[in-house]
């Protein structure tokens, strides 16, 4: 825990400043490393507490510069509002006015949030996002990439039966093969060699899945 100070040995009295001190560690302990929270004493215009210190600054230094940057203290949170870290990072801040009974206010609790990470972030999916186009992949393309088109034909087979490629029982390449056949696939040249590879069976299986598929169509047909 950072240390505090009463700033000049000022009277206190029933308002205490620091008693606000475990609510500023507890903030910037949930939102470490991207938050310090920073108590204000204006009786004093000094600062009485830093947790988590981004900015530097050092307990008993002057306030004069966050008093110019919040105004008015008419409302009792301020913000939330930009604030420049003084190694040029933009902060995002919101403020807390601690008042009297009387509703004086006595006391600022400002917290500084670094919103660098979560900005570039959002440049880097913006990027992405960009990169990825929004327009359906060109059909002469798509034609010639035949891999993809098969590729594309398994996973909506495999989507729709709620299966795992590396979990496919013998009936289940049968039925897959048979699909491909029914939407003409077959026709793709070097086609039974790559399915061969894709599901870990052997040429002569694939053969012997198409001619099913091609007797029960045949067979279909004829009834």
């Amino acid at each position: 825990m950072a240390k505090s100070a009463n700033a000049g040995g000022a009277e206190l009295g029933q308002e205490d400043i620091l008693q606000f001190v475990p609510i500023a560690e507890a903030v910037a302990t949930l939102l470490k490393p991207h938050a310090e929270v920073v108590i204000h004493d204006l009786r004093t215009q000094t600062i009485a507490h830093i947790a988590n210190n981004l900015s530097r600054r050092e307990i008993g230094g002057s306030s004069l510069a966050e008093l110019k940057d919040i105004g008015a203290l008419g409302a009792d949170v301020i913000g939330p509002y930009r604030k420049t870290n003084f190694d040029g990072r933009q902060l995002k801040s919101i403020t807390a006015v601690l008042r009297t009974k009387a509703a004086e206010p006595f006391g600022l609790l400002c917290i500084n949030f670094d919103i660098a990470p979560i900005e570039a972030a959002r440049d880097a999916l913006n990027l992405l996002a960009a990169l990825q186009g929004t327009g359906e992949q060109p059909s002469a393309l798509f034609r010639t990439d035949w891999q993809e088109t098969v590729n594309s034909a398994i996973a909506d087979f495999l989507g729709e039966r709620g299966l795992a490629a590396s979990a496919l029982a013998k009936e289940d390449h049968a039925a897959l093969i048979e699909a491909l056949e029914e939407d003409g696939y077959f026709a793709i040249r070097n086609l039974v060699p790559y399915l061969a590879k894709l599901l870990g069976i052997s040429r002569a299986t694939v053969y012997k899945h198409l001619r099913d598929a091609r007797h029960n169509k045949l067979q279909t047909v004829e009834a």
